[in-house]
C-alpha cells in the first residue's frame, strides 16, 4: 500500500491504492457507475427519438422549401436546434459517463444581424456535425436499448428465479415439492435442477449485464467526443492563432529590448564618446598632454562599446551558431557564466535553424537565471534528440524555487517554447536542486 511519509497505518485506510476483497465481477452489478451507464441507454432511446424527428424534420421541412426564401432560415433553425440538443447530450454524458467534453468552438458571426446568423450557422462545420450525431444515435440507441434491456431485465429475472414462486404462488407448480404451508396456503418449488441452472444463468447474465453495458457507452462516448465536441482542426486553427499571437508579441518585445539597448547603452556611449573626442580637439593646441589623456579616456570607451555591441550582436543571433552549431555555442555561453558549466551535446545533425535558434536562447536563458538567482556552485547542459523531439535539460545546485508562474521570466520562456509546439518542464523544489527541460520539435536544415 502506497502510504505517505510519515503517516502512521491505519486499519482500513483506502489512499486509492487498496485492493477490494470482492472481485470486480462480482462488484459491478452493485456500483453506481454500472447503473449510472444502464440509466444513459435508458434515457438515449427517448432523447434519441426526440433528437431524430426534430432533425429529419426540421431538414426536410428546410429542403422543401429551398425553392423559397424560407428555406434557408428553416435549415440554420435546425442546425442551430441541434447544436442545442448537443449541448444537453455534452452534459448529460458528462453527469452519467463522467465524460469531460469541452464545448465546441462558438459561432464566428462577421455582421451583427440575422442574415450573419443564419450564414454563420450554416458555414459552421460544428453544426453540420451535431446534425450527424442526430442522425447516427437513433438508431445505435435503438440497438443499445434493446441489447442491454434485455441482458439486464432477463439476468435479474432468472437470478431471483425462486422469488417468484414466494411472489406469485398461484403459479407454483402443484407437482412440484413443498417448502411450507398448510392445505390452504402452500408454495411449491419446481424441479431444483432447473432452478438451479436458471439461478445460475441469470448470474452469469447479471455479471454480464454491466460490461455489456459499458461496451455500448464507449460507442456512445465516441460519438459525443467526435461529433459533439471541439474539431481537432478547429483546435490547431485556435492553437496556431495563439502561438501567431504569442511570436508577434515576442518580436515586438525583442525589437524593443535591441531598441532599448542601443538607445541606453552603445548609443548613448558613441554620444558621449563623440563629445569627448570634440573636447580633446579644441585642447589639442591649449594643452596636449590633457588632449591626449582625453583620447585615451576616448578610447577605452570605444572599447567598451565595440562590447556591447558584440554583446548586443550576439543576443540577436549569434555568429557562432550560425558557423558552428549548438554545441560550440553553448560551451560559449558557458564560459562567460558566473557559474561553472558542464555542456554535453549528442546530436546527430543540425536542426533547422529555428529550432536551433529557440533552443540557444532557451540555455542562455536559463544560465542567466542560474548565474543572478539560483546561488548555485555548478551546473549541467545536456542537450540530445530523442526520435523527433530535441530535448535540452539545465540542472542546477541551487536553492530552488523556480516555477512558470505568472510573471516570471520562465513564464515567458514557456509561452515562446509552446508557441512551435514546445514544452517546458520544471522541476525546482525548494532547497534544490532545480532540473528544466525543454522539449522541441526536430525540423531537420533544409538542403
Amino acid at each position: 500500500m502506497a502510504m505517505e511519509y510519515g503517516q502512521p497505518y491505519r486499519p482500513g485506510y483506502d489512499d486509492g491504492t487498496r485492493r477490494h476483497r470482492v472481485p470486480a465481477a462480482l462488484r459491478a452489478p452493485l456500483e453506481a457507475r454500472s447503473w449510472r451507464e444502464f440509466g444513459y441507454v435508458l434515457l438515449g432511446l427517448p432523447i434519441g427519438i426526440a433528437l431524430f424527428v426534430f432533425a429529419v424534420t426540421m431538414v426536410s421541412l428546410g429542403v422543401g422549401l429551398l425553392v423559397t426564401f424560407l428555406g434557408v432560415p428553416v435549415l440554420a433553425a435546425a442546425l442551430a436546434g441541434c447544436r442545442g440538443f448537443g449541448a444537453l447530450e455534452r452534459a448529460r454524458a458528462r453527469g452519467m459517463l463522467g465524460l469531460e467534453v469541452a464545448d465546441p468552438e462558438p459561432l464566428r458571426v462577421r455582421r451583427n444581424s440575422l442574415m450573419g446568423w443564419i450564414g454563420a450557422v450554416l458555414k459552421s462545420g460544428t453544426s453540420w456535425r451535431h446534425l450527424l450525431y442526430a442522425v447516427l444515435q437513433f438508431p445505435w440507441a435503438v440497438f443499445s436499448f434493446s441489447v442491454a434491456v434485455a441482458f439486464w431485465v432477463y439476468g435479474w429475472a432468472m437470478l431471483t428465479y425462486p422469488l417468484w414462486f414466494w411472489v406469485f404462488p398461484m403459479y407454483a407448480g402443484q407437482g412440484g415439492i413443498q417448502l411450507y404451508g398448510d392445505d390452504h396456503h402452500r408454495i411449491y418449488l419446481d424441479n431444483p435442477f432447473e432452478i438451479t441452472v436458471t439461478v445460475l444463468v441469470g448470474a452469469l447474465f447479471t455479471m454480464a449485464s454491466p460490461w455489456i453495458v459499458r461496451a455500448l457507452t464507449t460507442v456512445d462516448r465516441l460519438l459525443v467526443h467526435g461529433l459533439l465536441g471541439p474539431s481537432r482542426l478547429g483546435a490547431r486553427v485556435v492553437e496556431l492563432e495563439s502561438d501567431r499571437g504569442v511570436v508577434v508579441d515576442t518580436a515586438a518585445a525583442d525589437l524593443r529590448r535591441i531598441e532599448r539597448d542601443l538607445h541606453d547603452g552603445a548609443q548613448a556611449r558613441l554620444a558621449s564618446l563623440a563629445m569627448d573626442l570634440g573636447l580633446a580637439r579644441e585642447k589639442l593646441r591649449e594643452d596636449p598632454q590633457a588632449a591626449a589623456r582625453m583620447v585615451d579616456e576616448a578610447h577605452g570607451e570605444v572599447k567598451t562599446a565595440l562590447k556591447e555591441l558584440r554583446d548586443l550582436a550576439r543576443g540577436i543571433h549569434p555568429a557562432v551558431l550560425t558557423d558552428r552549431g549548438l554545441d560550440a555555442a553553448l560551451s560559449s555561453v558557458a564560459s562567460r557564466c558566473t557559474v561553472p558549466v558542464r555542456v554535453e551535446v549528442d546530436l546527430p545533425a543540425r536542426p533547422a535553424p529555428a529550432i536551433e535558434g529557440i533552443a540557444y536562447f532557451t540555455v542562455c536563458e536559463l544560465l542567466q537565471n542560474i548565474g543572478k538567482h539560483s546561488g548555485a556552485k555548478s551546473a549541467t547542459v545536456d542537450v540530445w534528440r530523442a526520435e523527433d523531439r530535441l530535448l535540452l535539460q539545465v540542472m542546477d545546485d541551487g536553492v530552488g524555487g523556480a516555477h512558470t508562474g505568472q510573471g516570471s521570466g520562465l513564464a515567458g520562456l514557456a509561452e515562446r517554447i509552446g508557441a512551435v509546439d514546445g514544452i517546458l518542464v520544471v522541476d525546482s523544489p525548494p532547497g534544490g536542486p532545480t532540473r528544466v527541460t525543454a522539449e522541441l520539435p526536430w525540423r531537420d536544415t533544409l538542403a
